[in-house]
């Protein structure tokens, strides 16, 4: 019988321990699946006990008998892709801004939107930003 001790960290068996580190998500979720499915706690208490969910205990439990432990890892949220400010948006605006350097994000955001392309103003002001394109204002004159 195998089981964790959130205390010390560390994986506790009948012959030992071995400590497992404080970043160290996979094996901190397999040894409350182990717990849970092969010790006899149950998903309930194995989860309440690793600070889970039943619901994520569920959840995890799925991606680990699909993908294996690597399953386990956190992933990154939210969108894994810039999907409103694709490669061609982001060549249209800049392509407008060359065009016309007095136009306002409003305005480029504008044009884009009546050829079809679904972005927002914010959007067309990030490219912008992130390209060094913004308009340059002349110096405040000093009157002495």
């Amino acid at each position: 019988m195998v089981w964790f001790n959130p205390e010390s960290r560390s994986l506790i068996g009948p012959d030992g321990s071995l400590d497992v580190p404080l970043d160290d998500e996979i094996t901190l979720k397999l040894s409350m699946l182990i717990e849970g499915e092969c010790e006899g706690l149950g998903p309930s208490q194995a989860a309440r006990k690793y600070n889970f969910s039943k619901q994520r205990y569920f959840q995890l439990r799925t991606a680990f008998f699909e993908q294996g432990a690597i399953a386990l890892r956190s992933q990154k949220r939210g969108p894994k892709s810039n999907y409103k400010r694709t490669h061609e948006a982001v060549r249209q605006i800049i392509r407008h801004r060359f065009l016309d350097p007095d136009a306002s994000a409003d305005v480029i955001a504008q044009k884009l939107r009546q050829c079809g392309m679904d972005i927002s103003t914010r959007s067309v002001e990030r490219v912008i930003q992130e390209f060094g394109l913004q308009k340059k204002t002349p110096p405040l004159s000093s009157k002495t």
